[in-house]
């Protein structure tokens, strides 16, 4: 009857096919923000992150199976310039696919020739796709391996590390995303792909006695999902700082916003409502308006925007090794 926290995985993902998921899911009676949509890909990164570490020691492969195509997914950390290069940070590459024939005759009917031709190609796709690579894990995901038209390929796969076949990692993985979500738990790597962003936004604040740059965008968020808002108080100041921050580990641009014509208050009485509004995958709009401090000080129509240029997700993104 209650619904905390609603995630669709899909093969794969685009702005509109997020919007449409969300419509669903809020026709459904489930409010926007507790409402996500991910891809195969980082629906099994989620799967594999409430794994036993050694699973994911090195690298951890995926092979996803269909009646005529075979694709080879692989989760890695990054390392970045941010943090010192801690790896804090994954992501799922795609690093092969084949078609092969030979698949649609072995299913759903076994054609024992063809089997064996179909197995020999895919153990020559698996010893293409491990070479030189470190793998601790390997799941085999799909209709494809229903059957056991495998068993020389399947030899390979397990020589030296764990491999698991099942057809509910997507959905598990999704579990774990909407499970992490609602705890909103930050202890995980953040997920990283070719739709994220590479580059955060950053307000220097005080929280919880503390001062430190708090990301308004923070990195590893889609574009058309970063929108949102908050409240600040502000102490004594003339004007706002904005930092610009890469996953290289640079400053990639400070930009200054005036509060003048602000009025003046003594410290903590100013509340400024703070909205960031994405106008596209490279340009955030970030504005601050005055919403007053309760009965002691009406708001008044102080209001102030600054448009921000971000490096772009797909320069930023392959640039990282």
């Amino acid at each position: 009857e209650e619904i905390g926290e609603l995630i669709f995985t899909v093969p794969e993902l685009n702005v509109d096919v997020v919007r449409m998921f969300k419509g669903i899911g809020q026709r459904l009676g489930v409010s926007k923000e507790h409402i996500s949509v991910q891809d195969y890909r980082e629906s099994f990164c989620s799967y594999m992150l409430y794994q036993p570490k050694e699973l994911w020691q090195y690298e951890a492969a995926l092979f996803h199976c269909d009646r005529h195509e075979v694709k080879a997914y692989m989760l890695r950390k990054i390392r970045t310039g941010y943090g010192n290069g801690r790896d804090a940070f994954v992501t799922v590459d795609e690093v092969a696919k084949a078609q092969m024939e030979e698949l649609a005759a072995v299913y759903p009917v076994l054609n024992v020739d063809r089997a064996r031709e179909a197995d020999a190609r895919f153990k020559q796709f698996i010893q293409g796709v491990f070479e030189k690579k470190l793998v601790s894990s390997v799941f085999l995901v799909g209709e494809g391996f229903e059957h056991n038209w495998y068993p020389h390929s399947l030899k390979v796969l397990c020589n030296g590390r764990r491999t698991f076949r099942g057809n509910n990692l997507y959905s598990k993985g999704a579990c774990y995303a909407a499970y992490r979500r609602a705890l909103n738990y930050e202890g995980a790597p953040i997920y990283l792909d070719d739709t994220r962003l590479m580059d955060q936004v950053c307000l220097k604040m005080r929280m919880h006695g503390k001062d430190k740059w708090y990301p308004l965008v923070p990195w590893g968020i889609r574009w058309y999902e970063a929108d949102s808002k908050c409240e600040v108080l502000l102490e004594n100041t003339d004007d706002i700082e904005i930092h610009v921050e890469s996953l290289t580990g640079t400053l990639v641009g400070v930009e200054s916003i005036s509060l003048e014509g602000l009025p003046k208050r003594t410290n903590y009485t100013l509340r400024l409502q703070v909205k960031v509004i994405f106008i596209d995958e490279n340009i955030c709009k970030i504005s601050f308006q005055d919403v007053g401090f309760g009965e002691f000080f009406p708001a008044t129509d102080f209001y102030v925007e600054k448009e921000i240029h971000l490096g772009g997700s797909n320069e930023q993104f392959n640039s990282l090794s």
